[in-house]
């Protein structure tokens, strides 16, 4: 997985490529951890996501919490198997995807 980070003020877009799994999910988690501070406006694009399994879904809550309380986060360029994934776990409700 490679993470790649453009920050603009209090917006910060993350770029995610390859999958997203119990091996990688925490090398995300630790990087929302150390960039989410004093951010409004959080965009992931996923046009490079090839796989998500349920720990990148536990990330991608946790990022949603903290988002909800600070500003607002919204998922991009979501490809039909990960729309899938979303669909099937209820996630496409929480989140905003675009």
């Amino acid at each position: 997985m490679t993470i790649d980070k453009k920050e603009q003020g209090s917006a910060l877009q993350i770029a995610v490529s390859g999958r997203l799994d119990t091996t990688t999910a925490p090398q995300l988690e630790a990087e929302l951890k150390r960039s989410l501070d004093g951010i409004t406006e959080l965009d992931l694009d996923f046009s490079g996501l090839e796989y998500l399994s349920s720990a990148g879904l536990r990330v991608l809550l946790a990022a949603q919490k903290v988002m909800n309380q600070q500003g607002k986060m919204t998922i991009r360029h979501v490809n039909e198997t990960i729309m899938e994934v979303f669909e099937i776990t209820g996630f496409s409700e929480i989140l905003t995807i675009e």
